[in-house]
């Protein structure tokens, strides 16, 4: 019962920093100081900060490896999953270097992820999806 709660703990911490971040890289919040120059920084920062999750190290990482980086994380479900994935879209589609193409990539995988982890349809992450393709075209 106690590992139970400690493991709802853990997805209810991962899921309010990465909606914490989603605010700042949206604008939703005060911190408007933050620039697309160093969202990607001060993003992987924070997510190393809170989570031990290093953005650079999973972009780096092939397809196979990154899903085992993903899933070595307490507190990722499908939901939080989703979240990061949104995290790093944000990113891709603010990102004028290279790093766009990696990043939208990433969180097309991810995306796709999420639909085969959970079994119930979301019309929202399907639209995110085709949204993405259409980017990398």
């Amino acid at each position: 019962m106690e590992q139970e709660d400690y493991f709802l703990r853990e997805i209810e911490k991962i899921g309010i920093i990465l909606r914490s971040l989603i605010n700042s890289l949206t604008g939703n919040n005060e911190n408007l100081a933050i620039t697309i120059s160093n969202n990607f920084e001060t993003t992987n920062e924070k997510l190393i900060n809170e989570t031990g999750f290093d953005l650079t190290k999973f972009l780096a990482l092939e397809e196979p490896a990154s899903g085992d980086y993903i899933s070595g994380f307490k507190g990722i479900n499908t939901e939080n999953l989703e979240l990061l994935a949104k995290i790093i879209f944000l990113l891709g589609i603010n990102d004028k270097s290279d790093k766009k193409k990696i990043l939208l990539n990433k969180a097309l995988n991810l995306y796709e992820s999420c639909n085969l982890a959970d079994k119930t349809y979301s019309p929202d992450r399907e639209n995110k999806i085709n949204e993405i393709k259409i980017f990398l075209k």
